[in-house]
């Protein structure tokens, strides 16, 4: 049914995409009084790559994608070597565009300047979601868990342990522990073989996605009035005068002074008629969640070899990973799902039931070359909150505050 532009115009802002980060800036845009539209093509909230994410809530670990080991894997990814991280080379001029500039940001510099632009974000979004769950205490499997980064080559200790040092000045609580004191932290690594060392986090935290997105709506309509309207498939954004114009595969033709942008990867095809080219590259990441296993870790566990993450969630283990760069179908490839749970068996056999596997998903990481999000201004009443990548769970909160100061700050 087409929806009357009369019954949105009395909306303040319209923000587009219902993941953990739309959700997330939908908040902070109620909570300074702003009339908020809500919109997604999904038929409810964090549908998509917010679905059965990794889960894990990584504010100390924000290391950027691009750094100088990436000269060394780039073989392997280009040649499908690397069973965790694989390229697929194409002849579009925006595939070569965002790769060249991925490559500029693989230094020793611009690693730290982007790690630690992105932690600031993080370390924003963990205070930002203390202060929602002490005003709204959303039930989504949240915990402080704490969280071991376990590395196999003993080459990657020095860069690990001087990231360490230059997150310190941050508050960061992180160090570099040996293999027996990582095993007695958390018992289910004795299962693990040939660890060189690990970066332990206390702090850490994790919770579901998908039931914290639910949680947050039923507060956005219950406490602020928000207006969530799901199944709404934009096809055209544009600016008529004052406002900004937003017409719907359905119908629906809705107009907003005020846009604010979270639609993960389709934000590029979204944006593009405006003439705003974005550097975001999809990179489909794979989950699967099953029963705990025998020895299921209590804290999370990232496996640096394999570049999986292991995610207690209640009596279930997520695990999550996998890289393949300019892969856009978002549909779950069973290959890939069958390498996923492969290389967590070797990497910890008795973490999960693998043989009682309750379900997979897939999901499109939209990654800026630079590892950082894009938060800003793009035109009059336009903000931007995407390119989020691997970190968009963890990010979003704090996001969602700084999109909303700008719109606020008009």
């Amino acid at each position: 049914m087409s929806v009357p532009s009369s019954a949105t115009a009395d909306a303040d802002v319209a923000v587009i995409g219902a993941g953990v980060v739309g959700m997330s800036t939908a908040y902070a845009l109620a909570r300074r009084g702003r009339r908020v539209l809500l919109l997604d093509r999904a038929p409810g909230p964090a549908l998509e790559t917010s679905f059965a994410n990794g889960a894990q809530l990584s504010y100390a670990y924000t290391d950027a994608m691009a750094g100088p080991a990436l000269w060394q894997q780039l073989p392997g990814m280009l040649c499908g070597r690397d069973r965790a991280f694989r390229t697929r080379v194409s002849a579009d001029p925006d595939f070569w565009r965002w790769g060249l500039t991925f490559l500029r940001n693989a230094t020793h510099q611009r690693l730290q300047e982007n790690t630690l632009a992105t932690l600031t974000l993080a370390l924003e979004s963990r205070a930002a979601m203390g202060e929602l769950l002490a005003r709204h205490p959303i039930d989504f499997d949240h915990r402080v868990a704490g969280k071991l980064h376990v590395y196999y080559n003993p080459a990657s200790l020095p860069a690990a342990r001087a990231m360490i040092e230059r997150k310190r000045p941050f508050g960061v609580q992180q160090r570099l522990v040996d293999a027996d004191e990582a095993i007695a932290i958390e018992p289910a690594l004795a299962g693990a073989r040939g660890i060189a060392g690990v970066v332990h986090s206390p702090e850490e935290e994790v919770g579901d996605p998908w039931r914290f997105a639910t949680g947050l709506l039923d507060v956005l309509r219950t406490h602020h009035h928000v207006d969530a309207r799901f199944g709404v498939d934009l096809q055209h954004l544009r600016r008529e005068g004052a406002m900004w114009r937003l017409q719907a595969r359905n119908g629906d033709d809705i107009r907003v002074p005020h846009v604010v942008v979270c639609a993960g990867i389709t934000s590029k095809s979204l944006l593009r008629p405006l003439g705003l080219r974005m550097p975001l590259m999809a990179v489909k990441g794979h989950s699967f969640t099953a029963p705990c296993g025998a020895n299921a870790p209590s804290a999370s566990i990232t496996d640096t070899a394999r570049k999986l993450v292991f995610c207690r969630l209640g009596d279930r283990i997520r695990v999550a990973g996998l890289a393949d760069l300019n892969q856009w179908d978002a549909a779950p490839d069973r290959v890939r799902v069958a390498d996923l749970v492969a290389l967590a068996r070797e990497s910890l056999p008795h973490a999960a039931d693998y043989d009682r596997i309750e379900s997979d998903w897939a999901g499109l990481r939209p990654m800026t070359p630079y590892s950082s999000p894009i938060i800003r201004r793009a035109a009059e009443g336009l903000v931007l909150n995407i390119g989020h990548g691997m970190l968009g769970w963890t990010l979003a909160m704090g996001s969602g505050e700084r999109a909303a100061q700008i719109v606020v700050e008009r």
